[in-house]
Order: C-alpha cells, then structure tokens, then sequence
C-alpha cells in the first residue's frame, strides 16, 4: 500500500476521528474529511491516508472537490473499496 501510494494521483485526507470508521469499512462522510487533492473527478481512484501520510486504503471518490467544498457534513464523499483493517475482519476466511 505504501507503494501504490506513490502512483495515485488523487488522495484523501482522514481526520483522526475518521480513521477507525473507515478501517471498519464504512464509507468516509464530509465531517471525516482532512484534506482532498485539488480537481479530484467524480468516481476516480483515491488513496486514503491519515493526517500523518500513512496509507489506510483506498477508495472511489463519489464527489469532485468543488462538491465535497459545499457537501452536507454527513454526506459521502469516497466509497470504501479495501483498507489495512481487512485482513484483520476477514482472517477468519482467508485462512
């Protein structure tokens, strides 16, 4: 994940309060919000990171940034796709 971060193109930014919802699977809303990458289109790949760089997974973006500037606090605007968290959930399965 720490490589792949290099490559994207389009990051997003965690709050620290965000950061254990989206290593749950839950999608990232408005309020949990950091930072986005200036002129990130609608539904492109995003890595998800916390404040402090560090590569969470990565996601869709489901608003541009222009959107996400005037979007409803509980709105979402990047869906969850995988996270570091998702060994742990599925570890049962995997094995």
């Amino acid at each position: 994940l720490i490589i792949m971060s290099v490559w994207f193109q389009y990051k997003i930014w965690l709050k620290p309060s965000a950061e254990q919802q989206f290593l749950y699977g839950h999608h990232i809303l408005k309020s949990g919000l950091g930072r986005i990458t200036e002129n990130t289109p609608k539904y492109h790949g995003v890595i998800v990171l916390s404040m402090n760089d560090l590569p969470l997974g990565f996601g869709v973006a489901a608003k541009t940034t222009a959107e996400c500037k005037h979007a409803d606090p509980m709105s979402i605007v990047s869906f969850h796709q995988a996270d570091i968290g998702e060994y742990i959930r599925s570890e049962d399965t995997l094995i």
